[in-house]
């Protein structure tokens, strides 16, 4: 049987040579490995009590610890009792282990939603409550954070902020499964808490009410465009309306902030013609102004 004679030209590598090449190719493994996405990690759940969701370059998810959280107590925010009672009742019931429901929180902006949310996260963080915040871009990842957290024994808010939806984003999907409608059962440690304009996430247009359609009988039947927009917010549990503030509670608000901050009853009465003028200028009452007037007012009287 005929044999291939060796190649005089080829030389065995040094010991010196192999050892050179076994380095490189170390090397070289461990930049695939680096590139390639691994199952999300644990963080300290002890590290804060609210996390935020965010890619790094390299397109793997983690969960960061907010290092510095604002403080907010419950009894800071005024004008809006009645949404408070049933955002913390309902936080109450999802850390004490009873049933509770997901919730979307709509309405004028200012008002104080997403500082409702971080009071209830400062009121029941003792008790095991954390918050997890994630982007509306991220919320393709949300079953995978689920699942992350689901046996960990801490309650967990997963906070969307000023949420809303185009039409044909991939997170709104994403989102409606874990709300409710995939085959996976609900994750009892785990509540969705979101803040939008939108009643219904989406953008709703004069046109579709052609979509209507009327029974003999007079039912109205919306068409499967508004259906479809419908489906995403009714799978919100428990929904609470933020409406504008009118002018009195506007300055209660105003009021309490300047005493938060250390101003004098006398003086507090004395800046009412100025906030009322700050609000003119911003067009708005709300609860956020009034702050941000606060703040300016303290600022430029302590000069």
């Amino acid at each position: 049987m005929p044999t291939t004679a060796p190649d005089e030209n080829v030389h065995p590598m040094t010991s010196g040579q192999l050892e050179k090449f076994l380095t490189r190719v170390g090397v070289f493994m461990d930049r695939v490995e680096a590139s390639l996405l691994h199952p999300m990690e644990q963080p300290d759940w002890n590290a804060s009590i609210a996390f935020r969701y965010r890619k790094l370059s390299s397109g793997q998810g983690v969960l960061a610890p907010v290092r510095h959280i604002g403080a907010m107590n419950l009894s800071d925010l005024k004008e809006i009792d009645i949404q408070k009672e049933k955002i913390q009742r309902n936080t109450a019931q999802f850390v004490q282990g009873l049933p509770a429901n997901n919730v979307l929180l709509t309405g004028a902006r200012g008002t104080g939603k997403s500082s409702l949310i971080r009071g209830c996260l400062h009121a029941f963080s003792a008790q095991g409550l954390r918050l997890i915040e994630v982007d509306k871009a991220d919320l393709v990842d949300l079953p995978d954070i689920v699942d992350l957290v689901a046996a960990c024994q801490e309650k967990f808010i997963i906070f969307c902020d000023d949420l809303s939806f185009d039409d044909g984003e991939p997170g709104y999907k994403a989102l409606k499964s874990v709300l409710d409608g995939s085959v996976a059962a609900a994750t009892p440690n785990v509540l969705i808490y979101a803040t939008s304009n939108r009643r219904h996430l989406l953008p709703e247009y004069m046109s579709e009410n052609l979509t209507y359609s009327h029974t003999e009988d007079g039912e109205v039947h919306p068409g499967e465009g508004v259906e479809e927009k419908i489906s995403l917010s009714e799978r919100f549990g428990l929904w609470v309306s933020f409406y504008p503030f009118n002018q009195d509670e506007y300055l209660q608000i105003v009021g309490q902030w300047l005493s938060a901050l250390g101003v004098t009853a006398a003086d507090i009465a004395k800046a009412r013609p100025e906030a009322l003028i700050w609000a003119l200028e911003r067009g708005s009452r709300s609860g956020r102004v009034a702050w941000q007037f606060a703040r300016d007012y303290c600022g430029r009287h302590s000069i």
